[in-house]
């Protein structure tokens, strides 16, 4: 029990590094500071989601979030991009 804890803590910390430093300042904060709100209270399996979402390459994600009118993308990608808008207030 004790191992699939410290298994949890050290993906969190992991998500927290990989949110944080994106190489653009924008993304830096956008991430960042959604996973420094979020990330200690997200189960197994929304870890294991929003690691995939951290995975896609950064224009990506840029876009989605920040291009006026982009299309979302589907499954896990879109329901993150979804979740970054509403806790940033992003239209």
């Amino acid at each position: 029990m004790a191992e699939a804890r410290n298994d949890l803590d050290i993906c969190r910390r992991r998500i927290m590094y990989r949110a944080g430093h994106r190489g653009t300042k924008e993304l830096d904060l956008l991430l960042g500071r959604f996973a420094d709100s979020e990330v200690s209270a997200m189960s197994e399996a929304d870890l294991a989601a929003f690691e995939e979402f951290l995975a896609l390459p950064d224009p990506d994600i840029h876009h989605w979030l920040l291009a006026p009118g982009a299309a979302m993308p589907d499954g896990l990608a879109g329901e993150f991009v979804e979740r970054l808008k509403r806790f940033h207030d992003i239209s």
